[in-house]
């Protein structure tokens, strides 16, 4: 993975107006590496383990102590390697069908379906793997992983270019190979000796050499996709070289569209390195671009998009139909509407690899530290404005401030606080309150953004900004 973020939106215009002020709320954690999160139709969300195995996270917060699958002895991991996705079928309630994309013993991507227990929910039958499909990775890095069924009910896959830098080999361009795609297959239809079949409307099904497995290209790492469960519409994260993160938006119904990759970073022509453009991109004049990128060159301290969703929950309403992503360095979370607004909102001290929805469509955040650790992304207006006409158990005011922030608590207790500046260096902190409410003297702090950690006697963390004028 590599690349992330350029701030299209003042800040001050964020914390002067009405919107929405995104908050994060921790949910659960402990995890192993976790690098995906996804539901079943059901009240439950599984967490994906990047060395192999599959757990099962309750709505009370609590984790399973059988976790739901464990292939690590198949799974070659870690750096950008290992257990990747994974998609249940549409039908899975009936079925019991889900899908996994890991990098297997050999280093190469292997897709495969596996079948829940028929007299337990909770557990993976052993021994259910069939093979979907394979391709080999000539590097390590690269991979994608991503799994989703589309409304069409076709399973998609997300695939990289293969690795190394720039593209070598210009994989992404060549439509005879399935590395720097989107693939787009049916499993419930196999045929011609796989265990999937070709959609008749893949734009390459009936044009050999080309592979007819593809449905996109010329996509660099697009390590997280999605579609918004209301329009169908299709949001890929794909990873930049060096300069530029990009965030596609088009229709599921789309097909055969050029991403651009390796003749274009993002909206810029890309020239290398390490062997300059392809000898394809003179002829590239169809690429579609990105309907929103971000800077991740040198002194952004941004390095890798995490592409997310489109947030269509009923808890924060001013929320919907705002796309989510993320950045695994710098600890940006951002938004883009659906006119391509790119909006800034704020720096989180997470290292961001995955979202996730629940069965009603709320929204979590997944980060690799500190504790492998799941949050929910809330709405939380700034204060001052209307915070206290909402229902938030944490109030945080004056907000902006100058001299003092009152820290009060619903419903609970405050065990402790961090003020941290967006580095996530502490610069006050607190422990043993037992108290519903405090104070934090800001008189000597300079005028800037930081963020306020607090920690409730029964271990649920909130994290908020604070402004300080």
């Amino acid at each position: 993975m590599k690349n992330s973020i350029c701030c299209l939106l003042a800040f001050s215009f964020f914390f002067t107006s009405l919107a929405q002020e995104i908050a994060i709320e921790e949910f659960a954690s402990d995890f192993n590496l976790p690098v995906n999160l996804q539901n079943a139709g059901d009240d439950r969300l599984f967490v994906v383990e990047q060395n192999g195995v599959i757990q099962i996270l309750n709505p009370d917060g609590t984790t399973n102590a059988t976790p739901f699958l464990d292939i690590s002895s198949d799974v070659s991991c870690c750096g950008e390697q290992g257990l990747l996705g994974l998609a249940f079928h549409p039908n899975y309630a009936s079925n019991g069908f889900f899908y996994v994309n890991y990098i297997d013993d050999n280093g190469n991507t292997q897709v495969s379906r596996f079948s829940v227990d028929p007299a337990n929910p909770d557990i993976a039958l052993p021994g259910s793997e069939l093979p979907i499909i394979d391709y080999a990775q000539p590097f390590g890095n690269h991979n994608g992983g991503c799994l989703a069924f589309g409304p069409d009910g076709f399973l998609y896959i997300s695939s990289g270019d293969g690795g190394s830098g720039g593209d070598p080999g210009s994989r992404a361009q060549n439509t005879e190979l399935l590395l720097g795609k989107l693939l787009r297959i049916d499993i419930d239809n196999p045929s011609g000796g796989n265990n999937y079949g070709i959609p008749a409307d893949n734009p390459f099904a009936n044009d050999p050499p080309n592979a007819p497995e593809i449905w996109a290209y010329g996509l660099r790492n697009p390590w997280k996709f999605s579609f918004d469960r209301e329009t169908g519409n299709l949001w890929i994260g794909d990873v930049g070289q060096g300069d530029l993160e990009e965030i596609n938006r088009v229709s599921s119904t789309e097909a055969g569209l050029n991403y651009g990759w390796d003749c274009f970073e993002g909206t810029q022509t890309y020239t290398g390195p390490p062997d300059g453009p392809s000898a394809v991109c003179s002829s590239v004049t169809n690429a579609t671009f990105p309907i929103a990128e971000y800077s991740s060159a040198t002194g952004s301290s941004n390095c890798s998009v995490t592409g997310g969703n489109v947030y269509r929950g009923s808890q924060y309403p001013n929320l919907d139909g705002l796309y989510f992503f993320a950045d695994v360095c710098s600890g940006l979370i951002g938004t883009v509407d659906q006119a391509g607004n790119l909006v800034d909102r704020g720096n989180f001290s997470g290292s961001w690899v995955s979202f996730g929805e629940d069965n009603s469509g709320e929204l979590y955040i997944v980060s690799r530290q500190p504790q492998g650790t799941i949050y929910r992304v809330i709405d939380e207006s700034p204060l001052g404005i209307n915070d206290f006409e909402t229902n938030n158990s944490l109030l945080v005011y004056p907000n902006p401030t100058i001299e003092i922030v009152n820290i009060e608590i619903q419903n609970g207790t405050i065990a402790n606080y961090e003020l941290m500046d967006m580095k996530g260096s502490v610069l006050i902190a607190e422990e043993e309150l037992n108290a519903t409410r405090t104070r934090v003297s800001t008189a000597n702090l300079t005028s800037g953004f930081y963020l306020l950690k607090v920690t409730t006697t029964t271990n649920t963390t909130f994290i908020k900004k604070i402004v300080v004028n």
